[in-house]
């Protein structure tokens, strides 16, 4: 198999280059499929037998929590490769994806704060789903932190691999603490072994809102590295050239 393609998008233009032509056609897809997703989740959908209407905000909810943990699967293997490998766009990748990893987890705890109200009476419970998913945002702020910690941003990509291969071993207690502890929190709908438990005019509409998050946050993602390598090959000559072009 012939993997000069891989290395060659390895390479800082490179990369910078295909990020410039995909990066748009993700975000415009992902604005289209949102918007029909919410369309279709918010006039099309039925009302949930039990939740009513209230059910409607898993089409944002489910999304931005399954996005948040496989932001920080991600970050835990472009850390892998960042320190094995010392690959620029390895550490590029896990300091571009923390805030966007803390974003998603925010969402996600807001809008399960604001769906648990009426469905258990109050805004938070020590559920242990909902405890995990927190110590996750703060696992993403810590690598946010630590990676404005160090002057040298080799150094501190490094320290940000470390803490995200350490963190990782929250993800599957999040995922799966549902089915582990006594917990208020629904069990898995949808990512699950076997049939979904949604009927196919609610289901459709939150598969269409999954896919939209995740070319969101491939967007977002591809858009943070750029700025993250001009950052830091302010000083070499493909970067000039591409100001020159630029202007």
């Amino acid at each position: 198999m012939n993997w000069t393609w891989f290395h060659r998008l390895g390479s800082p233009p490179s990369f910078f280059r295909f990020a410039e032509r995909l990066a748009p056609w993700l975000m415009g897809l992902s604005l289209l499929l949102i918007g029909i997703a919410c369309y279709a989740g918010l006039f099309l959908a039925p009302p949930d037998y039990q939740q009513g209407d209230a059910f409607r905000i898993i089409y944002v909810h489910v999304p931005t929590a399954a996005i948040s943990l496989s932001i920080y699967v991600l970050m835990a293997v472009a850390g892998a490769v960042a320190l094995i490998w010392r690959m620029k766009l390895a550490e590029v990748a896990v300091v571009a994806a923390a805030p966007i990893g803390a974003s998603f987890t925010a969402v996600a705890l807001i809008t399960g704060m604001l769906w648990g109200k009426p469905m258990w009476g109050a805004y938070w419970v020590w559920d242990a789903r909902l405890t995990s998913e927190l110590v996750l945002f703060f696992l993403y702020i810590g690598v946010i932190a630590l990676n404005s910690a160090f002057n040298d941003s080799r150094a501190a990509a490094r320290a940000c691999a470390w803490l995200a291969l350490v963190g990782v071993v929250n993800v599957p207690i999040v995922k799966f603490s549902v089915d582990w502890w006594n917990s208020l929190h629904q069990t898995a709908t949808i990512m699950k072994l076997g049939k979904p438990s949604m009927s196919w005019p609610m289901l459709w509409p939150l598969l269409m809102s999954l896919a939209g998050f995740y070319l969101l946050f491939g967007a977002a993602l591809l858009r943070r590295m750029q700025n993250q390598l001009l950052w830091r090959e302010r000083n070499t000559r493909w970067v000039a050239e591409w100001l020159k072009e630029a202007r």
